[in-house]
C-alpha cells in the first residue's frame, strides 16, 4: 500500500526523532528565558513546561522504539493526547492574557507554597484557574506572547503527529 506523502517525506523513526528535537528546543528556549532573560514561569507556564517535556518523552522513545503499524498508533495517539492537554493548558493561559484588567484573577500563592501544603489535585485545580501573574505577558515575539507561541508548537507537534496515522514509510 502506498503512502499519502511524498519520497523526501521523513520515515517514521525521522518524525519522531524531529519531533523530540523540537521538544528539546522549546525546553531549551524556556529555561533560557527564565534563567537569561529573568522571565519567571507562572503556574501555568510550569504545566505547559511539563507537557512539553513529557511529550518529548514519547517521542524519544517512540523514536528508539521505532515501532510498526500498531505500536506506531500507539505512540501517535498518546502524543495526540498529551499535545492537546498542552494546548488545552495554553489556551487557557492565552485566554487569561486577553482577559480586560478588572476581570483578571487575583494573584494567589506560589506553586512552591501550594505544593507544600496542598494535595496535587487541588493544586492542578488551583493552577488551571490561573492567576494575575499568569494574565501578565512577558516576552513576546512578533506581537505574540509566550503561551501563543507554545500553544502554536503544540498544535504544529499535534498535526505533525496526526500525520504518523498515515505515515506507512517506517
Amino acid at each position: 500500500m502506498s503512502t499519502p506523502f511524498p519520497s523526501w517525506w521523513p520515515k517514521r523513526r525521522g518524525i519522531y526523532l524531529l519531533s523530540f528535537l523540537g521538544c528539546a528546543g522549546l525546553m531549551a528556549f524556556a529555561l533560557y528565558l527564565q534563567y537569561k532573560l529573568a522571565e519567571d514561569p507562572c503556574p501555568l507556564c510550569i504545566f505547559q513546561r511539563m507537557a512539553v517535556i513529557v511529550l518529548g518523552v514519547v517521542f524519544l522513545i517512540a523514536s528508539l522504539h521505532n515501532p510498526k503499524a500498531s505500536g506506531n498508533k500507539f505512540y501517535s495517539f498518546l502524543a495526540l493526547l498529551i499535545a492537546a492537554v498542552g494546548a488545552g493548558i495554553a489556551g487557557r493561559h492565552v485566554w487569561l492574557q486577553h482577559l480586560p484588567k478588572d476581570q483578571v484573577p487575583e494573584c494567589g500563592p506560589g506553586l512552591s507554597y501550594l505544593l507544600e501544603t496542598s494535595p496535587f489535585l487541588q493544586i492542578f485545580k488551583k493552577a488551571l484557574q490561573g492567576s494575575g501573574e499568569c494574565a501578565e505577558m512577558g516576552w513576546t515575539y512578533l506581537h505574540l506572547s509566550i503561551p501563543e507561541w507554545t500553544l502554536i508548537c503544540f498544535l504544529l507537534l499535534g498535526l505533525l503527529t496526526l500525520s504518523q496515522l498515515w505515515n506507512r514509510r517506517a
